[in-house]
């Protein structure tokens, strides 16, 4: 699976917290699994474009 999320971003906006080298995986599997949710809504819909209603 290709990494989905962006290291220095994540920390960038929890600013002055400490981040579990875990915690980005569990944040990757998370954005992998609401993107599928997303595209599965938007064809069940008819359409091939994901769009922000399907969040």
């Amino acid at each position: 699976m290709a990494d989905l999320i962006v290291k220095a971003a994540v920390k960038e906006e929890l600013d002055d917290k400490n981040v579990a080298s875990d915690f980005y995986e569990a944040l990757d599997d998370e954005v992998s699994e609401l993107l599928e949710d997303a595209a599965a809504r938007a064809e069940s819909n008819g359409r091939k474009t994901v769009q922000p209603r399907d969040l």
